[in-house]
């Protein structure tokens, strides 16, 4: 082994790296020599076998939503430093810092330099990008720093010598969907029917194929008189005012958006349109309402079929939502809905 140290260069958040909290967001790149923030953790799990060179900053708001501008920077940044490993986050269960996260993983990638983060499961920075990094499983808040901190250095020490890293069971870190070829020591037949057994025996065992059960929902109960229920719109669809005035996400949004449509008959692209990561936006801004029927919606409340629409709208952009962030959301809609008197709602997706 050489006795060189490997040269790390870590990637911060603007609130990690001690600049400032969300107003601070829109912080650009910029390279620091040395360690901050938990960069200073990370260095003593580096054990004197790496070195951090270098920290690359950037305000969550800045990197993940004006990547054009975020991603020449840290390009120049990780070329201008050369290190034998990027080390990015970790993120835990922050939207935004795991999207940045990811960006500057894939550019590190797209250079030749591997990379290791650490992020929550559901953090929708790991949707698009696991191929181009590692990703250390976190719990979804800054408690678990220390453990995360010491997965990370252990798997950047390896990567950034060129040693090959094992299975992710093995080694500690999420699946990244690849197939590598291996042999085991028994036949498929005899591994299966080994599970089998262990199954029916009550005892311990490992499946070879990971399934994730979706939580099951009770459906509510039917509407016993539609002709006089009130009836709400929610959208996931990205639905949002002319000229996006309240600066909404297109994506992974922090909050939902209540805007009244008492006495509108439909939604106009004149005072609409669809701001969504997930789908292409035309069609739907040039009529919103097939994102949120309120015209077909006022047609049913005309004919008699329900008893009213519900006087605002709920509108988000549903896409790389996180399931925690969404019950929250869908808790406190529920509450939204009820105290103000509806008795159902229409949830349109896309």
């Amino acid at each position: 082994m050489s006795d060189t140290k490997v040269r790390v260069v870590h990637y911060l958040n603007q609130f990690f790296a001690g600049i400032g909290g969300e107003e601070q967001a829109g912080h650009p790149v910029e390279a620091r020599p040395g360690a901050a923030g938990p960069g200073r953790a990370l260095q003593a799990q580096l054990a004197g076998q790496g070195e951090i060179v270098a920290t690359l900053i950037g305000g969550d708001s800045y990197v993940s939503e004006q990547p054009a501008d975020a991603e020449p920077a840290l390009r120049a940044a990780l070329t201008e430093w050369q290190p034998d490993v990027l080390v990015a986050g970790p993120a835990f269960n922050a939207g935004r810092y795991g999207l940045a996260c990811s960006l500057v993983c894939r550019i590190a990638h797209d250079l030749g330099i591997p990379a290791v983060t650490g992020m929550y499961p559901e953090n929708p920075g790991l949707a698009g990008e696991r191929l181009h990094m590692v990703a250390v499983p976190t719990s979804d808040r800054p408690l678990d720093m220390q453990a995360a901190l010491s997965a990370m250095a252990r798997l950047a020490l390896k990567l950034g010598r060129g040693e090959h890293l094992g299975p992710a069971e093995a080694e500690g870190y999420l699946p990244r969907g690849l197939r590598v070829f291996s042999q085991r020591e028994a036949p498929g037949y005899q591994r299966a029917l080994d599970m089998l057994v262990a199954k029916l025996n009550g005892q311990p065992f490992q499946t070879e194929v990971p399934i994730q059960v979706p939580e099951r929902v009770e459906p509510a109960a039917p509407i016993a008189d539609l002709q006089s229920a009130q009836i709400a719109l929610v959208s996931l669809g990205g639905l949002i005012p002319k000229g996006n005035p309240e600066r909404q996400l297109n994506g992974n949004p922090h909050r939902y958006y209540r805007y009244s449509v008492e006495g509108q008959s439909r939604l106009t692209p004149q005072d609409w349109e669809a701001f969504h990561g997930g789908y292409f936006n035309g069609t739907s801004s040039e009529n919103p309402n097939y994102i949120c029927p309120l015209r077909h919606l006022r047609h049913l409340e005309a004919e008699g079929v329900i008893g009213g629409v519900f006087p605002d709208i709920f509108t988000m952009p549903g896409v790389a939502t996180p399931v925690d962030k969404s019950q929250a959301f869908g808790d406190q809609l529920g509450t939204e809905l009820r105290e103000g008197g509806a008795d159902a709602c229409f949830l349109v997706a896309t």
